[in-house]
Order: C-alpha cells, then structure tokens, then sequence
C-alpha cells in the first residue's frame, strides 16, 4: 500500500484510524464520497460515543455497521481495553461497500488488535464488503426464520455513523426494507432500523445521525418500528450545526443517541428517564450540560407520530408543558394549511419577469417574498413575478383572500426555523394569486380569515416561544404542513386579540415577543394549576 500513512510512536489506534481516515479523503473525488455517503467521525466524536457504552460480559460482540477506516470501532475497543473490569475479548463485525477504503480498514484494524493484545484484550474481527441493508433488512418483517431469533445471539453493542443520502422508492434497499420507508428515505434511517433488530436482549445501539428523523411524516413509519425495539436512553445535541464534522463542511443537525434494546413499550416510556446531553460542538464534548426528564415527555409512545422531543433546557420543558396544555389546532379553527400549487418548471409558459397587475397577469410569491411578519411584492429577485391569467392557469391560483403565507425552508443556520408573513386582501391589487410550491398557506376553506386572525396567527408563528417549541420538537429544516396541522395553539379569541393588538402596533418588528407574551400571561400563569410537571 504504497504511500499509506505509517502509525506513530504511541499513537493509538482511534488516531491512527482517524489520520488514515483523512489521508483517504484526500484522495478520492467529492463524488465518491457523495456516492458512499461518507462523512468522517472526529476522534473526539468518536471517543465519547464509545464512552456511552455500559458492558457487563467477558466476551463483547460488536457490530460497526458502516465502519469507513474503523475510527469508530477502534474508539470503542479502545475503550474496552482501558475499562474496569475490561473484557477478555471481543468478536468485532464491520460492514464497508466502498471496496477502495477495504484495505486501509483492514490495516487499522490489525493494528487495533496488535494494540490491544497489549491490554490484554483479544480482538477477532471480520470485514464484510456485502451490502448491509439488503444482507439484514428482512429482519424488520420480524419472521422467526431471520437473523438470530434467539436475541442473546445478537449483538451486545451496535456503534454506526452511518451514510447519508435519499434512495429512491424503486431502489432495492428501499423495496427490501419496505415495512419502515415512506416516500423517498435517507439510507440512515434503515442502517438504524435494521440495528435495532439485530441487538440482543439486552443489547445497546449508538448511533451519530440528522436529527430529521425524530418527528415528520416521512420518519413516521420509522419511528413506529424503531421505538416498538429500542429504548432511547441518551441524547446528545450539538449546539452548533457546523462542529460536530466541520472538516466536511456538513450543515446537518446531527445528534448521537443512546438505545438499549427492550420491549416494554408505553409502560417502560413511563417509568423511565432519558438524559438529554448538549455541547456546541465536538471540541467541548468533555464537558456536556447534562439534564434528566422523565421518557414519556420527551418520547409520548401513545401517540400517532411518535415525535421525539429533545428539550435542552429548563425553559424548553416549559414551553412544551405550555403547549400541550392547549386544545386548539388549525383544523379545530375550521382552518386548513396547504402548500403552494405553482411548480415552476411545469408552468415555464405561464411565469413572466414583468407584467400589469389586472385582468391578464397576477403577483407569483415565492419563498422570498415572505420575509418576518410581512410578505413583501415585488422585490429584488431573479425569479418572474408574474403568472399570467388564463385557462391553463386559474387551477394553479388562489383567490385573494387573507392568508398566513410561510416559507417550507429555512437556512441551515438562519435565526428564526419558522417565517410567516400576513397576506391581507387587496394589497397587491389582483383579483388572484400565484404562490409558489415552497410556500405553505393556511387559510378557511369555507369562507376566509379576518385581519384579526391573519395577523394574530402571523404573530404567533412568528414569536420566539413558538420558533424555541418548533425547534424542540422538529430537527428538519423543512417546515412541513403536517407538522403544523398538528401544532396546538391557544384560544381562538386570544389570537384574535392578538391579532388585533398587532394592527395597532407601531413597531411590530421589534415588540412582537413582548406583545405575544402579554397575550398569553394568563395562560402562562394557570399552568401549574392546569398541567403538572412533565405532562
């Protein structure tokens, strides 16, 4: 293997790992990583999920279920070693598709075992180039017949950074593990999946992956099987989306969890805690802000979406607490959310740069249009804001009436995870109006909503309280209309006072939070008498 990096002089294997790791990277295309979904673990990452893991056998089995150059697997071995009472051997199984990282994995490996011959630990391992998902995904159909029926044959710990990237429906993985996928999955979600599966009975599951799957209804499914296997007993979050693999460039919000496989369902969720762990990122992993809240209020089992809160703080409980201690929703309002009907690139013909507001062209709104609180037409934008008035048309338009206009995405790093602006009929002068598939619209289907609502709505989605509830219980940057067809909201009378608060505000921009709170100072000061801790 010419020109492979040498060890060093005391240098462990997780270093050595990590070093051969980003030698590799350096010398393949960003193509091939995109292909494989690679995103290298930093040590530090690595170290602390293999601190996370509670061992009580002589003979560990472990599974890396895609092991890249092993930083993972030696992180945890090495771990192992350095234990008190540490195991006297340990069957090591990894799982590697990218057939040009297999011999530098190997040689991380062999030196991981020549160093742990050293502690006195004996290390068997095996490298398997087959497919993981195709190899095990028929285990989530839950046959007898499948991988170790007997749990205690499983696998005491499974410790994966797993690839990430969307596979179509048609896809052979997809279709293989067809029992948890919706739509068009990330591959992590079935390496999670099938991980679950393949535990013994008492098996542990440490994983670093997106946050997307904790709530949505493309997880949904997922969630469903994954927490019918597992208990999630950790959470860690990073404050900061850019740290935990800056050397990528990764804008995700990842989150290591913590799992031990169980059975016990809603009754275990509620006679068991879950420790929710933050740092900002993977250089003050030493040091995490630590923090013990009941299961079943991070986790509601009961439920139909099974969303995994992750509240951090104190002041997210009670947010959370605040929230669900109200009954309203959009659909109990008679109101309903929808997404944006005008597709772009299906209606070319039909969008113009420029144009005269009557009879022949409307406004088109795109996600841009939409800025904090207000909707703003026309601006600066190269996109055509104007969507012509015919036959082939009138199907893709809206009538101008009053909407709560917000944007389905927002910036990775941007301040605010949800944006709505107050559409108020008449303000731009059409008798209709083109909004574009990246925005959602929540409007009365049987009639219309007044100023009062509209701005009392926009208001509320617009506030700090509800951005801090959103982010705690939502990890995507994709705001979904499921999600806030479910959101509860306060008393239709208060967001009417609300609303009507704000149409006589004179610097909304900068009193919207005050104004917000002050609405909701008397439900904020009932919730000790109406909702206890944690319910």
């Amino acid at each position: 293997m010419l020109g492979v990096p040498e060890t060093r002089e005391g240098e462990t294997a997780t270093e050595y790992a990590d070093r051969i790791g980003q030698w590799y990277a350096a010398q393949v295309s960003p193509e091939h990583k995109k292909e494989f979904g690679q995103y290298l673990t930093p040590v530090a990452v690595a170290r602390y999920m293999g601190s996370l893991f509670e061992n009580n056998n002589n003979t560990i089995k472990v599974l890396d279920a895609g092991a890249g150059c092993g930083v993972l697997s030696c992180a945890v071995c090495e771990t192992f070693a350095a234990s008190s009472p540490k195991p006297k051997g340990i069957a090591l199984t990894v799982y590697e598709t990218d057939l040009e990282i297999l011999p530098y994995l190997r040689e991380t490996l062999r030196y991981l075992q020549k160093r742990l011959e050293l502690a006195e630990v004996k290390l068997d391992f095996q490298i398997k180039s087959d497919d993981f998902v195709l190899s095990h995904a028929a285990c989530l159909n839950d046959s007898p017949r499948l991988f170790k029926a007997d749990r205690e044959e499983g696998f005491d710990l499974v410790i994966s950074n797993p690839p990430y990237f969307k596979i179509p429906k048609s896809d052979p993985r997809a279709q293989a593990a067809a029992a948890v996928v919706y739509g068009q999955p990330n591959i992590y979600g079935l390496f999670m999946a099938i991980s679950a599966n393949l535990l013994s009975a008492s098996g542990q599951l440490i994983f670093i992956t997106p946050r997307s799957f904790a709530s949505g209804p493309y997880f949904k499914r997922f969630r469903e099987k994954f927490f019918e296997k597992v208990t999630p007993k950790l959470i860690h979050i990073f404050g900061s989306r850019r740290d935990a693999f800056n050397r990528d460039e990764i804008l995700q919000e990842n989150i290591i969890m913590k799992c031990t496989r169980s059975g016990g369902g809603a009754q275990e969720a509620s006679n068991t805690s879950i420790i929710i762990s933050s740092s900002n990122g993977a250089g003050d992993l030493g040091n995490p802000t630590l923090r013990t809240v009941p299961l079943d209020f991070a986790l509601d089992i009961n439920s139909t979406d099974k969303v995994l809160r992750i509240p951090v703080s104190s002041e997210d409980d009670e947010i959370i607490r605040l929230f669900h201690s109200w009954s309203g929703s959009l659909r109990k309002y008679g109101l309903e959310i929808s997404t944006g009907p005008v597709v772009p690139f299906r209606a070319l013909t039909l969008l113009h740069e420029e144009g005269r507001i009557g009879e022949h062209f409307v406004p088109l709104l795109w996600m841009q249009h939409v800025k904090h609180l207000t909707v703003e037409w026309p601006i600066k934008v190269r996109k055509p804001q104007y969507i012509e008035v015919s036959g082939d048309s009138m199907p893709l338009l809206v009538a101008d009436k009053n909407y709560v206009l917000l944007r389905r995405f927002s910036a990775k790093e941007e301040q605010r995870r949800l944006t709505a602006g107050a559409y108020i009929a008449g303000e731009f002068g059409g008798k209709h109006v083109g909004l574009e598939n990246h925005l959602n619209y929540i409007h009365r289907p049987k009639g219309t909503l007044t100023e009062q609502e509209t701005w009392g709505l926009t208001a509320l989605l617009s506030s700090s309280l509800f951005d801090k509830y959103f982010r705690a219980v939502n990890g995507n940057t994709q705001v979904s209309a499921t999600e806030l067809r479910a959101m509860p909201l306060p008393p239709l009378d208060l967001i009417v006072r609300l609303g009507q608060r704000v149409m006589q505000c004179n610097d909304l921009f900068s009193e919207i939070d005050s104004i917000v709170m002050d609405e909701l100072f008397q439900e904020i000061a009932a919730l000790d008498r109406l909702v206890p801790a944690y319910g």
